[in-house]
């Protein structure tokens, strides 16, 4: 959680893939330590793939890719390298990847040449199959002959094949001969960027998903409402944006090209804290203690009025925003910091007697407006989120269960541990703030993390510190995102701010995909993002 705190397919072509002869470079494969309880890497039915009759090519190695591909059958032969009539095919009963194939095809610079085509040598196929017994989001890419057939059992995971080939003839100019069998290690793989501090514009914005589906990340937080300003366009209260934000028209471009790219854009209104860019609006509903004195970016949640205030806005947002998830904050009330948060807040407190009976507390009353949120935002067909610092222990009300838990730090007010969370039998999502928030300024204790110590030292089940949670949770551990806060919005530039995430951007992506010890060194990691990039 916070410190305290486009032309959709011709936008994402890239520059000539120049089909030079190149040496295949002998290079590490990309498998890593296994997660726990995971099968084998190797591919079951790939692994039998006939090599190639010519037998004086040197047996292949696996593709130089980020995320690295985590299995890979060598064989021998050229390889497969863009040729002046190659083109890209759909396969018959797959017209549902026939955007897929016309983007690969803008970003190789060869043909489209449509579906149900018979694929000859030189071309990419595309392909849905049954017969891929994979997990959502695998896939398996086929080289052989001179061809190419991508294959899996949904869009995202042929897609994500696509950013295989697409990376590995960026960087080495062949698609190795052999069969990759690929899938990401977790469902959630993201980044979540804060523009209620710092605007960024829709250009920015798109440029960022490009980057991140190269890297078979899949997921993106746009925190746009905070203390500081709220930043998309409202129809039922228009009173509450700030001058500089994106309008509708820009947000349905953003969404559009997200799914384009197998990218879930996943909102976040937070409440019943950070929200004084509504409450200078809205001053009768500020939440002030006994003496009258504000609390900032606070909502009073024992006014009917503030909940009708911010169900309006979850429900306007929630048909703006077409994705399966809603995060609704819940992070830093203010009113629970305070030594005595019943002395200081009697009305709090009354309103939880009300709703819950003598022996609740304010606590009770926050969860019970979690709880109501999350009950709106489900009515709309969302799965809410929250911060883990909004889950509280005991308390006559608990928060509904299938609210996943943000986990971000441990400084909170009753700071509980990760294990707490994944006891109680919770999903959590990893935003670490020592290893993956990048706050701008530094303020605070924050120093900007490096792609390094990411690569290094950090997994999905280090949720808090350095320290890893015990293995048997890893199932609840759903994934992570690399964050950006605009706490000090003009310490860095838009553009500053792209170069300073870049590298981990792509370690995030490396260790979601595979958490394990990457088979490349840092600097050979480096030296490969640098290749593609420059490819690209």
């Amino acid at each position: 959680m916070p410190p305290t705190r486009g032309a959709l397919l011709a936008g994402a072509a890239v520059t000539a893939v120049a089909a030079v002869t190149v040496a295949v470079v002998v290079w590490p494969d990309g498998s890593g330590g296994d997660r726990p309880g995971d099968a084998a890497r190797s591919p079951s039915s790939s692994s039998s793939a006939a090599p190639s009759p010519t037998r004086s090519h040197p047996l292949s190695t696996a593709p130089r890719t980020i995320p690295a591909v985590r299995g890979h059958s060598p064989a021998r032969g050229p390889g497969w390298r863009p040729e002046r009539t190659s083109a890209v095919v759909v396969a018959g009963g797959s017209e549902e990847l026939a955007d897929e194939a016309r983007l690969l095809a803008t970003e190789l610079k060869i043909r489209y040449r449509g579906v149900d085509v018979p694929a000859g040598a030189g071309d990419i196929e595309l392909a849905l199959s049954a017969a891929d017994e994979g997990t959502p989001e695998s896939y398996t890419l086929d080289t052989h002959d001179r061809r190419v057939t991508i294959s899996g059992p949904d869009q995202a995971g042929v897609f994500y094949g696509t950013r295989t080939l697409k990376q590995s003839v960026l960087a080495d100019g062949v698609m190795p001969e052999g069969v990759v069998s690929d899938r990401p290690d977790r469902p959630q793989r993201g980044f979540n960027l804060d523009i209620a501090r710092k605007p960024y514009s829709a250009k920015w914005i798109e440029a960022r998903l490009r980057e991140m589906a190269d890297l078979k990340l899949n997921q993106f937080g746009l925190h746009f409402s905070d203390d500081q300003a709220f930043r998309i366009q409202s129809d039922t209260h228009p009173e509450v944006v700030a001058p500089d934000h994106l309008s509708k028209a820009e947000v349905r471009r953003i969404v559009a090209l997200a799914e384009s790219l197998h990218i879930e854009v996943v909102p976040e209104i937070d409440s019943p804290g950070h929200l004084g860019a509504v409450l200078k609006a809205h001053p009768g509903l500020q939440l002030r203690n006994v003496r009258g004195v504000p609390s900032t970016g606070s909502l009073d949640i024992s006014k009917p009025a503030a909940a009708k205030l911010v169900d309006e806005l979850l429900g306007e947002y929630a048909e703006l925003f077409g994705g399966a998830y809603w995060h609704l904050g819940a992070d830093e009330y203010l009113a629970l910091t305070v030594p005595n948060p019943s002395a200081s807040y009697p009305q709090l407190l009354s309103a939880a007697h009300r709703e819950y009976g003598r022996d609740a507390s304010i606590k009770d009353l926050a969860t019970g407006w979690l709880n109501d949120r999350a009950a709106v935002v489900r009515s709309h067909g969302k799965k809410p989120k929250a911060w883990n610092d909004g889950f509280f222990r005991g308390g006559t009300v608990k928060a509904d269960q299938d609210i996943e838990v943000e986990y971000w730090t441990g400084k909170e007010y009753g700071a509980r541990t990760p294990q707490e969370y994944l006891a109680e039998g919770r999903k959590v999502v990893n935003l670490n703030d020592e290893f993956l928030y990048y706050v701008l300024g530094e303020p605070n204790t924050f120093r900007y993390p490096t792609g390094k110590r990411i690569y290094e030292q950090w997994t999905p089940l280090v949720l808090r510190g350095t320290k890893p949670v015990p293995a048997r949770y890893s199932g609840q551990i759903l994934g992570g995102r690399f964050a950006v806060w605009g706490d000090l919005p003009k310490a860095q530039t838009a553009q500053q701010v792209a170069d300073g995430i870049r590298m981990p951007l792509r370690a995030v992506a490396q260790k979601l995909w595979d958490p394990g010890r990457p088979a490349l060194t840092w600097e050979q990691f480096k030296a490969l993002a640098d290749r593609t990039d420059r490819a690209g």
